[in-house]
């Protein structure tokens, strides 16, 4: 198992199962108060050697924690304590069962509160505290989280969704990890105890309750070990951490100990050496696992019945036969003789304490002194002594002992609150002022970001190089989470096949095929975009931690052998020799799946050879640097200095073998490329974690989103120099002339870059106006959306500006607002049959924003040619809103409209929108493309929404009836431009029109263009 895999340690009474030697009267609990603070008196049938076996199980788990050498096996602790835990608690629910007739819930959950919490919230609350000091603002709030999931009891589920993630890697184990068996302890017994309690209910009338409850009980337990541990078998084959840190996959080992207390071992007979052998075996049992187990034993599974069975053995040695004796006594040498001694049981009292200190201790150390030593460790693991014997001399101990506290359970139960609730406000105090420091978490405003360098040193296009002192893009927060767009096409370890993942023109007979772990998966977004850049298609075929060479590796996830990573590449390169041709095959892997070149290089030759064979070009994509730390989490702790967290170069870079080997000319057909001059720029020992202000990496290992796009322009480049993909054709219409397609497909249909003098209108051989509130004969004024402006003809507000723009503007006289709509004259605007569609504007937003901006509705958008026919039928003959701004905000949306008045599958009068897409300042003062395509291929029809070529929006077919797609989009459309002022959408989003609102800030459109692509045409 890995190092961050802890036990739990209850300090439940030890207490033998059956008929106490003290009277039937006993409850053996040892939980009763004491008036005066001096030792609790011992319960009868108190169980000295289990309390000496709580020493071996907490000595070997801080051995193992301490990485001393030889014990790493140490991590089967918690299999010891989880079985001691079954039988104690066991024993004393039935024994009350037995006794009365009955189990009270109360006074049992009151007993574990006030005995277990009020220590862990100690603790709680002081890794709250030192976190927010010793550990840097994103681990921070790592932590807060990790507090509040302890104080609930389910740090477990926690730490299962981290550890099975493996977008998360790279991050450092959680002071609170050991906080897991704790709430696996509790989640068990919120279900147990009632269970056990329904048991000795129905019970209570029969001739012989204590029979009839134990042969229940057993029998519910026997079944719940039994699926249980075939559960345990089968997470462990998938999944390692959930069969580790999972409640159902641990519960057989709570059933072992259960079963231990409910069967009626003290009535054996026989010869007491078998039962005194049988203990030191299982001690034997217990060390030879902690030397002989690692972390790589497959773990529980299988292994994990040595250490339950071992526990067992011992526990069952001890317990006394018919006779009332133990196996040691008549010879002395019993197992549960050395485990009674005063020193086993002086540290088995302290265990529980110890253990919830001694991983905090380790943890933060290393988060501020960096990686220790084994030796330091075990100093470390020493010096959480004293704040153990603290808490349990003058917490625990006067806690349990108070009669106050004790002879009600509600008092118990309220203390138990109060040390849930204490951890839970410190960790929402620390947490909500970290995340302020952090700052943003949203997802990044990709189409904000500075442009990308296609050449030179720099990564940043010279004249858009963010400010020296600007804030990093992503903010660390934001980088933890900015993976690549691609959905559920990274498949998990556990998959064997990848799901049919395209991207971009589907229906494209071209495409790339992007191939490789999850090292060619951060590449995801620049390849997409130099298909969409050529109306190919893109597909992915990439698997988590699955080496394209063909090579034989263990997964940390599953915990063993990686077969199914074997069967995906076979099945991804039968796919692809089966498929259509792509016209592109990129590859890209991590470079460190072993050191053995020979081994290495003969992997890769297995692979590429298939790929060969399809005589596709192909590109090796050289791994990017390996910084090997949690980078986000070092820059959100110097966001000042991110030269703070560079990184070694030679650990950063290894060689690359198969890069050489290209570059010699000995693997024909492939071509490499690397981007790694411009990541890890010049000769210097460090490479950086943040460049010209954008932040790399989004772990220890991938490339942020960000950086992957930034990096896009120079990838394109690489590739298009190689000859490996074509240049990119002129925009739509611009270089053909109307009706012939150009060298991209496309065929021109109208265009209008608005060329005339300064003042004069816009062409009348493309565009009418539309005047006053409302159409002619439509059913609403107001233009039906509330607006109060009165559109007109007038050069004030709809004129060209003499530079080759449009100018559309908003203008204000006697109180009175005035602005102006055009349309296209052409209202068959449609796609050919089969093909698609384009409609796109470059146009710069009115700039201005705040208060002065209130009401203002810039818009571009289409209507259903029907409209014009005395304009009605909205909004089932359909409206495509390419672009839409309201009130100045710095985002823009776009909206399908359809079907019926309300509701109905377009969801009217809402419709199918985008939501807001971030634009940033630069939309009101730079001109950016907004741009709708509506493709009719058959088996892909949908409406798709684009800016500055980046698509942010799809609508398909399936989502409603045919007669309504129909109904909307396939027919002829007519374009509008228009400023409105007022209305119902932007009084939605919190403004209208006021005496702050400035008048005469036009929407400026450079050009309007429409083409079409396939299809047929008459």
């Amino acid at each position: 198992m890995s190092p961050t895999t802890v036990p739990d340690l209850l300090p439940d009474t030890c207490t033998i199962p059956g008929p106490p030697r003290g009277g039937s009267g006993s409850r053996g609990s040892g939980a009763r108060a004491s008036g005066g603070p001096g030792p609790a008196p011992r319960p009868a049938g108190f169980r000295p050697d289990i309390e000496g076996l709580r020493s071996v199980a907490v000595l070997a788990v801080l051995a193992f924690h301490a990485s001393v050498p030889g014990l790493a096996g140490g991590f089967v602790g918690v299999d010891v304590f989880l079985v001691v835990s079954g039988y104690l608690i066991t024993g004393l629910l039935v024994r009350e069962a037995v006794t009365t007739g009955r189990v009270r819930l109360g006074e049992f959950f009151s007993r574990r509160a006030r005995r277990l919490l009020p220590s862990a919230a100690v603790v709680l609350g002081a890794v709250a505290l030192a976190g927010a000091w010793l550990t840097v603002p994103l681990r921070r709030a790592d932590l807060e989280h990790d507090v509040l999931a302890s104080a609930l009891s389910v740090a477990n589920w926690r730490f299962v969704s981290q550890q099975t993630d493996y977008l998360a890697a790279g991050r450092d184990p959680s002071p609170l990890l050991h906080f897991w068996s704790l709430a696996v302890e509790e989640q068990f017994y919120l279900v147990w105890a009632p269970l056990v309690a329904l048991i000795g209910f129905l019970a209570a009338r029969a001739v012989r309750r204590g029979r009839a409850v134990r042969t229940v009980a057993a029998a519910v337990a026997g079944a719940l070990t039994l699926g249980s541990f075939a559960l345990s078998l089968h997470w462990t084959h998938d999944s390692v951490s959930l069969a580790y840190l999972g409640t159902p996959s641990r519960v057989w080992q709570f059933g072992v100990g259960a079963l231990l207390a409910l069967l009626p071992w003290h009535r054996l007979r026989g010869p007491r050496l078998p039962r005194l052998l049988t203990g030191w075996a299982g001690l034997l049992a217990i060390g030879w696992c902690v030397v002989a187990y690692d972390a790589r034993t497959p773990y529980p599974g299988y292994a994990a019945l040595v250490p339950t069975f071992a526990t067992a053995a011992i526990i069952l040695a001890g317990t006394p036969d018919r006779r009332g004796g133990h196996a040691g006594v008549a010879t002395g040498y019993g197992v549960d003789r050395l485990l009674g001694l005063r020193a086993p049981r002086a540290v088995g009292r302290l265990s529980y304490n110890l253990y919830l200190w001694h991983w905090p201790v380790l943890v933060l150390a290393e988060a501020r002194l960096g990686t220790l030593g084994w030796p330091a460790k075990a100093a470390l693991s020493a010096a959480a002594v004293p704040p153990a014997v603290a808490v349990l001399r003058w917490i625990e101990q006067p806690l349990r002992r108070s009669r106050t506290v004790s002879e009600l359970p509600r008092r118990g139960l309220s203390l138990g609150l109060t040390s849930v609730i204490v951890p839970v406000v410190l960790a929402l105090v620390v947490g909500t002022g970290t995340l302020r420091l952090l700052g943003p978490a949203g997802p990044v405003d990709l189409l904000g970001l500075p442009p990308g360098s296609p050449d030179g040193t720099s990564l940043l296009v010279r004249t858009a190089t963010a400010p020296e002192n600007g804030p990093v893009v992503p903010a660390a927060a934001q980088a933890r989470k900015d993976f690549p767009p691609d959905g559920e096409c990274e498949v998990a370890p556990s998959a064997v096949t990848s799901p049919a993942c395209l991207f971009g023109e589907t229906t494209s007979p071209d495409r790339i095929v992007l191939l490789g772990d999850s090292h060619a998966g951060q590449w995801f977004s620049p390849v997409l975009a130099i298909a969409a850049q050529r109306h190919w298609a893109l597909e992915e075929l990439v698997k988590q931690g699955c080496p394209l060479p063909e090579l034989d590796v263990v997964n940390p996830q599953l915990g063993r052998t990686y077969w199914e990573c074997d069967n995906w590449r076979a099945a991804a390169l039968e796919r692809l020799r089966s498929g259509p041709k792509p016209r592109l095959i990129v590859v890209s892997a991590l470079n460190r799946y072993t050191d053995d070149r020979r081994l290495l290089l003969d992997g890769w030759e297995r692979t590429l050879a298939p790929l060969r064979a399809l005589g596709v070009p192909i590109v090796y994509l050289q791994d990017t640097p390996i910084p090997g730390t949690d980078v986000p989490a070092c820059v959100s702790g110097h966001t000042g200095d991110p030269a703070a967290c560079e990184f070694p170069r030679s650990r950063a870079q290894w060689p690359d073998p198969l890069a050489e080997e290209i570059a010699a000319g000995r693997v024909p057909g492939v071509r490499s490329v690397e981007l790694n001059s411009v990541l890890c720029p010049g000769a210097g020992r460090s490479c950086p974690a943040v460049l010209e202000r954008i932040l790399l990496y989004r772990d220890d290992a991938h490339l942020t989103n960000v950086a992957a796009v930034v990096l896009t322009p120079r990838l394109e480049r690489l590739l298009t120099e190689a000859g490996l993909v074509p240049a990119v054709a002129a925009p739509a219409g611009s270089a053909a002339g109307p009706g012939k397609a150009g060298a991209d497909g496309w065929t021109p249909v109208l265009r209008d870059d608005f060329g005339g003098p300064a003042g004069s209108r816009p062409s009348a051989d493309h565009w009418q106006y539309d005047l006053g509130t409302c159409y002619p004969g439509c059913p609403a004024p107001q233009w039906g959306t509330g607006e109060v402006e009165t559109m007109t003809d007038s050069t004030a507000n709809v004129h060209l500006d003499g530079r080759g723009a449009l100018e559309i503007v908003p203008t204000l006289e006697n109180g009175r607002w005035s602005s102006g709509r055009i349309a296209s004259r052409r209202s068959d605007l449609a796609p050919p049959p089969g093909g698609v569609l384009r409609i796109e504007a470059s146009i710069a937003l009115p700039d201005v924003t705040g208060p002065a901006a209130a009401g203002y509705w810039p818009a571009f958008w289409t209507l259903g040619s029907q409209l014009r026919d005395g304009y009605t039928g909205w909004p089932a003959i359909g409206e495509l809103d390419v672009m839409e701004q309201v009130n100045g905000r710095d985002s823009v949306f776009g909206t399908m409209h359809c079907g019926t008045l309300d509701g109905g599958p377009c969801q009217e009068p809402k419709g199918l929108g985008s939501g807001d897409r971030p634009c940033g300042a630069d939309c009101r003062t730079g001109f950016h493309r907004y741009a709708v395509e509506v493709d009719l291929t058959a088996g892909a029809e949908q409406v798709r929404w684009y800016l500055d070529g980046r698509e942010h929006h799809r609508v398909v077919a399936a989502q409603m009836d045919r007669a309504t797609w129909d109904k909307a989009v396939n027919h002829g459309l007519f374009l509008i431009l228009n400023v409105a002022v007022g209305g119902n959408l932007p009084a939605a989003l919190g403004a209208t029109p006021g005496p702050a609102t400035e008048p005469g800030h036009p929407m400026r459109v450079d050009y309007v263009a429409v083409s079409t692509r396939g299809g047929t045409r008459p």
